[in-house]
């Protein structure tokens, strides 16, 4: 085999690109398309995270052309892939979206009306005690103890949220990212209240089991539409 078969990009477009930015490059794709951002924050992402910033130009032209626009947040040390077309949309099912939209409604008026600090800190009993109150009339889609393991574990996967789970699933932690209100754009709580109602209106006409589309990474897309 020849070695230009063995090491193909060596000689092509990015060939100029040091081997080490071209690991780089491709760690931070990866990243972004599976995790949907990279958290310069936690200790096993500064390095790529700085890489990135130092590089932005590369990765925002290599994200162009996927569609994906990035936001660059230094302060927080974050740079999310920000999906521009529907290839990325994800099909979430109902109970999945009544808990990212809930966690949407806890961060925002944590910050907008109690002028916390992100990220946002909950228990998973809170979390459930917010989901029964502003979504009763679809109390029987919400999600049973094992399933909301599962959307915040998802949620987790996505950089949305840090999830800890303990055996008492309703002392587990979470603390909301603000990567999510980029996930789920809303300007204001009056488009979310908009948001909801078209779910509580939809259990009225028995139509409540359509999924819905939030705009999370396409590889998250069989994690949750089957």
């Amino acid at each position: 085999m020849s070695s230009a078969a063995v090491t193909p990009i060596a000689a092509g477009l990015l060939a100029r690109l040091p081997l080490h930015d071209r690991e780089r490059l491709g760690e931070a794709l990866r990243r972004l398309l599976a995790h949907g951002s990279i958290l310069g924050l936690e200790p096993a992402q500064t390095d790529l995270y700085h890489w990135c910033y130092q590089n932005r130009e590369w990765l925002d032209e290599l994200a162009a052309l996927l569609d994906l626009r990035l936001h660059w947040d230094h302060q927080d040390r974050t740079v999310q892939a920000v999906p521009q077309s529907a290839a990325f949309l994800l099909r979430l099912r109902l109970d999945a979206t009544l808990v990212l939209l809930t966690l949407w409604y806890e961060f925002d008026t944590a910050v907008r009306d109690r002028g916390e600090t992100p990220p946002i800190r909950l228990t998973a009993q809170q979390l459930n005690d917010a989901l029964s109150a502003k979504f009763e009339p679809l109390r029987k889609h919400l999600p049973a103890p094992t399933r909301l393991r599962e959307i915040l574990a998802l949620a987790q996967r996505k950089n949305l949220v840090r999830f800890t789970p303990e055996v008492a699933l309703e002392r587990s932690s979470i603390e909301v990212l603000p990567t999510l209100k980029r996930v789920i754009p809303f300007q204001d709580l009056e488009e979310w209240n908009k948001n909801a109602d078209r779910y509580l209106a939809a259990a009225k006409d028995g139509a409540a089991d359509q999924p819905v589309e939030s705009d999370v990474s396409e590889e998250a897309r069989s994690e949750d539409a089957e």
